[in-house]
């Protein structure tokens, strides 16, 4: 199916960003001196997975299990040179559902990493394009329930990092999502920005970041525009514990200015929020922990922004050579930062995950997971909680890596 347009004629086409991003990527790659040795990879899988979901729309009214299948062929490429290092894995999900609810639907994934480094510069470009379905996505991202409809997403963020001295570096980046759905349902919206500032180098252990940033958020293709920019400043501390154990704390004010159209006219609000976060990981022999907590402004399919409260533990265990067991746990509180262009008032919400899962490698090529997830959600304005019940089964193919070298 071909991704939706319905907010073409704002601003930069699809088409634009795709020549822009292969732009970004030839002159980078020329960029490397001829003379420096590349080596180059590609690593194809194939992946077959059966799925079980007792709530898969997450409602609380009255509902059937579903039942489905997914088929993910994909192909994983890198280069690497002693200054440029490419990669990217193109992967696609073929889906199928039936019982409670019958779809059949595409995903595609076609992301792209470049790093480029000279004696004092680092340029780097992350991005490219997504297309997956929102109970998968930004349910997981943000905690708030869309629709069961498809999202195209394309992606643009190049950075500059110039080191002035030993200690002392200057940091870039900008910021570029055109993201559309495929329902009327839910509204089309365009994200820009871009941030910089000074890290600092206090110590072996400590590091110390101030970044200035201004984000624009605006919807397409709406009949009822929303539009809000909000510069701000955000500063964060790093500091290494011991050679296993990092941890981050980082915070700052968002000046958010937003414009809301009506039938009869515009309603502006001005509005000083405070974001935050922490997180520090834990690295041993074997295992590896990651708690984190963010406090966060997020764009949504509502056409509105919403502050999200989000904290997770993510751990992962070697219980043998072959055999690998990991545990993701998340909670989200949602509440909306404005009134959402389609109408109403956005309701708070809080959302729980728990993913426990286990990789086993068969053979050379072949590995097998099996994973569990539940998930629980609370809506203000509903009577009734809901939960579901997944899991899954997943079965990949490993051919040989293809490699070569100049």
């Amino acid at each position: 199916m071909r991704p939706s347009c319905k907010g073409r004629g704002h601003g930069w086409s699809r088409s634009d960003i795709v020549y822009l991003v292969l732009v970004a990527v030839i002159m980078t790659a020329n960029m490397a001196p001829r003379s420096e040795a590349a080596e180059w990879s590609l690593a194809p899988s194939i992946g077959a997975k059966g799925v079980y979901n007792s709530n898969l729309l997450l409602t609380p009214l009255p509902h059937d299990e579903t039942y489905g299948y997914w088929v993910t062929p994909a192909a994983e490429f890198s280069g690497k040179t002693e200054r440029l290092d490419v990669s990217s894995r193109i992967a696609a999900d073929v889906v199928g559902y039936f019982g409670g609810e019958d779809r059949q639907f595409t995903n595609v994934f076609a992301p792209l990493s470049v790093r480029y480094k000279t004696e004092k510069d680092l340029f780097g470009f992350a991005g490219g394009f997504t297309r997956d379905n929102t109970l998968l996505s930004e349910l997981q991202e943000t905690g708030v329930v869309l629709q069961f409809a498809q999202r195209n997403q394309w992606t643009m963020n190049p950075t500059w990092t110039r080191k002035l001295t030993e200690k002392l570096a200057f940091q870039s980046s900008a910021q570029f999502s055109d993201t559309t759905y495929e329902t009327v349902r839910l509204v089309d919206y365009r994200l820009m920005g871009g941030s910089g500032g000074l890290q600092y180098q206090l110590s072996e252990r400590d590091q110390i970041q101030l970044l200035g940033s201004y984000t624009d958020f605006r919807t397409t293709g709406s009949p009822s525009g929303f539009q809000a920019n909000y510069p701000g400043i955000n500063m964060s501390l790093t500091h290494a514990f011991s050679e296993s154990l990092t941890g981050t704390i980082n915070g700052g004010p968002k000046f958010l200015s937003s414009t809301s159209q009506v039938p009869l006219g515009a309603i502006t609000a001005h509005d000083t929020v405070w974001l935050a976060g922490a997180s520090m990981t834990k690295n041993w022999e074997k295992a590896t922990v990651h708690v984190s907590f963010a406090r966060d402004l997020a764009p949504s399919g509502f056409g509105l922004l919403i502050q999200t409260n989000r904290g997770e533990i993510a751990g992962s265990y070697d219980l043998s050579e072959t055999l690998t067991g990991s545990l993701n746990v998340a909670g989200i509180l949602t509440s909306g930062k404005s009134s959402a262009t389609i109408g109403g008032v956005f309701p708070d919400s809080s959302y729980v995950s728990l993913t426990p899962k286990l990789s086993w490698k068969v053979l050379e090529w072949w590995q097998a997971e099996v994973s569990y997830m539940y998930r629980w959600r609370d809506v203000d304005t509903a009577v009734d909680s809901a939960e579901s019940h997944a899991t899954t089964f997943m079965v990949t193919y490993y051919p040989p890596k293809l490699s070569f070298s100049h």
